[in-house]
């Protein structure tokens, strides 16, 4: 009789785990990248199933409403989750972060590159190291990279492009450190690696 009971309670205590664990709430998630300050439309926002209580401030797909047209506060990539931290006026560059400029020439970018696009930032394997000037960063060795968000992408005269790049402060000085021309950018899948 004991041993009836044991394991009836364990099937219901397992039961009640594996519904807790399977639990799934719609969310939203931005369908296209956006910038600091634009006005989200129903466009731009598509949904997708989490597991309840991750501890995110996930906005749930039913208040789709109360976010179409508001501000939002950073420049972010598509496939983002949507937390009410980022709705608010333009915050550009967030706290932590800075936009730097790379000059690049073709081939060394995907000239298929947009706003919103992850990319690697990648020092020529051919360059020298350069001693940075600015306190508390390292200096940028040959085969360095770093992970950014294209910010924005603007041709200049001739064939040179400036892609305004975000990523950490601390990684945005160590790029800004590498001499014009000593840098490559590739285009990395949603969610890739370094």
């Amino acid at each position: 009789m004991a041993a009836l009971l044991l394991v009836t309670v364990c099937a219901g205590a397992g039961a009640l785990v594996a519904a807790q664990w399977g639990a799934r709430e719609t969310v939203l998630v931005l369908a296209r990248p956006v910038d600091a300050g634009s006005v989200l439309a129903r466009e731009d926002l598509t949904t997708v199933g989490i597991a309840v209580d991750t501890g995110l401030d996930a906005v749930p797909a039913a208040a789709s409403g109360t976010v179409v047209g508001q501000a939002v506060a950073y420049a972010v990539p598509a496939g983002t989750l949507l937390t009410r931290g980022l709705l608010g006026a333009a915050q550009s560059p967030p706290a932590g972060r800075a936009v730097v400029a790379v000059v690049v020439s073709p081939g060394q970018w995907p000239p298929s590159l947009a706003r919103g696009a992850r990319v690697a930032v990648q020092a020529s394997p051919t360059s020298s190291p350069t001693a940075s000037t600015v306190s508390g960063t390292a200096p940028s060795m040959p085969g360095s990279a770093w992970t950014a968000v294209v910010v924005d992408v603007n041709a200049r005269e001739g064939d040179k492009t400036v892609l305004s790049l975000l990523l950490a402060e601390r990684e945005a000085r160590a790029v800004a450190a590498v001499p014009v021309g000593q840098l490559s950018v590739v285009h990395l899948a949603h969610g890739g690696g370094r």
